[in-house]
């Protein structure tokens, strides 16, 4: 922080018609000179660097941006990565504040000694810079920068080649077409072929701008050959890359390809022998479906897809099921309700009984696709045990995501089938021995409330939560207090003044602290739904016995709804 403010104090000067160029320098030299004293030297250095970046103004403005260029560049030669990054962030942000002609002077010779440096780190810097300044710079220029681009994609050392694949797709947007035909795709060719997989898989993610670049007549002959020995390399980690990105690459490259390469590719990659592959896949399936032309979409799907599917849904790996479970209900929209019926509930049910908790929940979580087009009631049977089973689940995190997913179940299943199967749910939920479910469990009700109405409230769930108010268990009780917090609103004045308010004041005399000065909280939190009458005659005189309490807590609580309320 001492040195980001120095380097702030130097560009002040800097701007008041000191040598900028000389400042920076000499503020640089002495911050590296000084780095072997710092402890966190790499902390120091990431600050600088992104200090840098918003320097402009502070050196002058844009005709002296290039002032900043120096100690930028030699923080993009540095070891630690992400100071390199940052510093690479900078430059391409001040880039945009140079003129043409300070672009091709200060800023472009600057990322063709990164481009020759002798260290791969300044190598690797180079590869992000060449984007931000091709377009602004002459023809000739722009050659070298071609040139450059095309040394490191070939450079002898891994890191930085991917660093050059990692920006290709980049790189052949701000190229012209001509040399997008001719020096890309080579290169695109090349770096798939690449020996190290890590760079093979970068150009798959560079496959998907390239194609977009070119005419739907040279995606065949530029771009297909190497999508297609992508999608069959050796190495699962290209296979999952294409995966990954099958959904961009069916739109880069159109209805024609996709019928014809791409189907039979996302077959492969829904049959891969790599659980990894197969799972992004099938997290694809949805996509690639409503992405397929729509004059034989349907058939595309029920003979090469669907087949597939079921296959999946009854993987060895939990992963994979998970991940297809999570976006198989929106086939249902795109198939119709009765081969949903026919094809796709068998295969919901199934997984609704699957052993593992998390595919369960995925299809629950998908629920309302499927009402739409066939109706909840058809899968009732075979959802109730899954929820209850989700509901008792021993992770409670799985337990939280049932009670979060229930509101809007209960509005798919209706208040007459909610009552009779799920209510005791909802009820059990709130004496969780977890605080977050207990917690959840009473925004649950709200919303429940909210969803069905005062008078449900008053005659199914108000009487239960008010119940809980002489458990012998003192969390159960403030749960009470949280319910009532949680529904007073929804309520509304007369069920709260006439069934809640008397419980909370009843709860006063409690012999637990936490929950005396719960009840302050809650007079507090009730207090605007209650009338004048039920305020000055009720509760005043019971917050002003809690304000006398021995608990300091207590004490607080209660002076404090007092202060809120106005009822000094």
């Amino acid at each position: 922080m001492l040195y980001s403010k120095t380097a702030r104090a130097v560009a002040v000067a800097a701007s008041k018609g000191v040598a900028c160029s000389e400042l920076m320098t000499y503020f640089y030299k002495s911050l590296c000179h000084h780095l072997d004293t710092i402890y966190d030297e790499d902390e120091v250095l990431l600050a600088l660097a992104e200090q840098l970046g918003n320097f402009t103004m502070l050196v002058g403005g844009p005709e002296y941006v290039h002032c900043l260029l120096p100690p930028l560049e030699s923080l993009a030669t540095v070891e630690e990565t992400v100071v390199r990054d940052k510093a690479v962030e900078s430059l391409r942000k001040i880039s945009q504040e140079h003129s043409p002609v300070d672009l091709e002077v200060h800023f472009e010779p600057l990322v063709k000694r990164l481009a020759s440096g002798d260290w791969f780190t300044s190598r690797t810097s180079a590869c992000g810079l060449f984007s931000v300044c091709y377009p602004r710079v002459s023809s000739t220029v722009k050659a070298e920068i071609r040139q450059h681009f095309r040394t490191l994609c070939s450079d002898d050392t891994p890191m930085v080649r991917r660093a050059a694949a990692s920006k290709l797709g980049e790189f052949a947007k701000v190229l012209e077409l001509d040399y997008v035909k001719s020096d890309i795709i080579s290169l695109f060719t090349a770096l798939a072929s690449d020996e190290q997989d890590s760079v093979r898989l970068l150009a798959v993610e560079a496959c998907v701008s390239i194609a977009t670049l070119l005419p739907q007549e040279d995606l065949e002959t530029l771009v297909m050959p190497t999508l297609r020995q992508a999608a069959e390399d050796k190495s699962w980690r290209v296979r999952y890359m294409v995966a990954d990105k099958f959904s961009e690459l069916q739109k880069a490259v159109g209805p024609e390809i996709t019928k014809n390469d791409l189907v039979p590719a996302f077959q492969n990659l829904l049959k891969d022998c790599e659980a990894e592959v197969r799972a992004a896949a099938a997290n694809k399936v949805k996509e690639f479906c409503e992405n397929l032309p729509e004059d034989n979409r349907e058939q595309i799907i029920m003979t090469h897809i669907l087949p597939c599917v079921k296959e999946l849904v009854s993987d060895t790996n939990q992963h994979v099921k998970s991940a297809l479970a999570s976006v198989i209900m929106g086939l249902s929209t795109i198939l119709g309700k009765d081969n949903t019926i026919e094809h796709l509930l068998p295969l919901f049910l199934a997984q609704l009984k699957d052993e593992c908790p998390e595919v369960r929940l995925n299809i629950i979580s998908n629920l309302d696709c499927v009402n739409e087009v066939i109706g909840i009631r058809q899968l009732s049977q075979s959802l109730l045990p899954a929820i209850v089973e989700l509901a008792e689940d021993a992770k409670w995190r799985v337990r939280l995501a049932i009670i979060e997913y229930m509101p809007l179940l209960a509005g798919q299943l209706g208040v007459e089938f909610f009552d009779e199967k799920l209510n005791t749910l909802c009820m059990a939920w709130l004496i969780d021995h977890v605080y977050a479910i207990r917690e959840a469990a009473t925004c649950n009700l709200m919303k429940l409330v909210e969803k069905f109405g005062a008078e449900w409230a008053q005659n199914t769930i108000v009487p239960k939560v008010l119940g809980m108010a002489n458990d012998p268990n003192y969390l159960h009780r403030m749960t009470t207090l949280f319910c009532i917090n949680a529904l007073s609103e929804a309520c509304g004045q007369e069920i709260t003044t006439k069934q809640m308010l008397p419980v909370v004041l009843k709860m006063s005399n409690d012999q637990v602290a936490n929950v005396r000065f719960n009840v302050a909280k809650s007079l507090q939190k009730i207090g605007p739904v209650l009338d004048s009458n039920a305020l000055q005659t009720e509760v005043k005189p019971v917050l002003e016995k809690l304000a006398t309490d021995t608990d300091m807590d207590v004490k607080y609580f209660a002076q404090e709804a007092i202060s809120v309320l106005a009822l000094a």
